[in-house]
């Protein structure tokens, strides 16, 4: 067995501390090329009549996508419309009071009224005296008195008509008939967007990504029908270690370098998440703190035709500022 020499011992030390001591963290992030994907769903359930575009197809804002069965929506449109429709009249009419052909019929009704009153009272009193001299009952008596009572009744009823009539619709009525209204329109207004939105368009200029659904397929409320792919700069998405995550704040300035590409691309930080993406399952340690990573967004500085998905490298030359 050959012994080492005494006097390699400290060198032999040195380099064997040097080979303990921790690499420094390379000085690049990995991830891939991505746009912003942005999901549209469906407000309701009903079948899907027409898909008006196919996947890859380049769209601009406002571009008609997919259209679902609107004819719920026609009819339920209708019917607040015709909602609308009553309660202006109502409103109307309140504000205006009662026509004269209204008050020539309650005055009309109230003089037959109390002409019946006069006739029950005389066949009552007639009743009465006959009744004193023993030429009808007790009970023929008693129909004829509530006869006249209920003819009473009734003029009472006209009289307290023709009274309302004559002093016009009171303030709290029309006020009701305000809201109605009111509530009437917004009905509306939710109607006319529930149409509307049977039609789904695309928000922004774009890419149709996917259209999950077939034309007859009925989509659950709130599914994703159509997927785009937000036309304009792209961005890396990729996984900051510990480190350099710490150096590192939204602004600060990226180079973007694409799996096949010579030159790479200026670029910014857009994003960074506040919490890791990755914690080990074991307890955290000094050294374990470094395996730790955050999602990141690169924004590249101008737009480039490339397909998402690529594999990306971002170097970092400088701190933001």
């Amino acid at each position: 067995m050959r012994l080492v020499p005494e006097r390699l011992v400290p060198l032999l030390c040195v380099l064997l501390l040097g080979a303990c001591e921790p690499v420094e963290p390379e000085e690049v992030a990995l991830g891939t090329l991505e746009r912003d994907r942005i999901e549209l769903r469906a407000d309701s359930d009903e079948p899907i009549v027409e898909r008006l575009v196919r996947e890859g197809d380049v769209v601009t804002a406002g571009t008609p996508l997919l259209r679902q069965d609107d004819r719920a929506a026609v009819a339920a449109h209708a019917m607040a419309a015709a909602r609308v429709a009553a309660a202006r009249q109502a409103l109307a009419e309140a504000e205006h009071g009662p026509r004269a052909e209204e008050f020539e019929q309650v005055r009309a009704r109230l003089a037959a009224a109390r002409s019946d009153v006069s006739i029950a009272r005389i066949e009552l009193r007639r009743a009465r005296e006959l009744r004193s001299r023993a030429f009808t009952s007790e009970n023929d008596v008693d129909v004829l008195a509530a006869r006249a009572a209920q003819a009473e009744a009734r003029e009472a009823e006209l009289a307290a008509r023709l009274a309302e009539l004559e002093r016009g619709t009171r303030e709290e009525i029309v006020a009701r008939l305000r809201d109605e209204l009111r509530v009437a329109e917004e009905s509306v207004v939710a109607a006319e967007l529930a149409l509307e939105r049977t039609t789904l368009r695309a928000p922004v200029d774009g890419i149709v990504e996917a259209l999950p659904f077939e034309t007859g397929e009925r989509p659950p409320r709130g599914a994703t029908v159509v997927a785009l792919l937000r036309a304009g700069t792209l961005h890396a998405r990729v996984h900051l270690p510990a480190p350099l995550r710490a150096r590192l704040a939204p602004g600060a300035a990226a180079e973007v370098r694409v799996e096949g590409l010579a030159e790479p691309y200026d670029a910014r930080v857009r994003w960074i998440a506040a919490e890791a993406a990755f914690t080990p399952y074991f307890a955290l340690t000094q050294q374990d703190a470094s395996r730790l990573s955050y999602v990141a967004e690169i924004d590249l500085a101008r737009d480039a035709d490339l397909p998402v998905g690529v594999p990306v490298s971002v170097a970092f030359p400088g701190r933001g500022e």
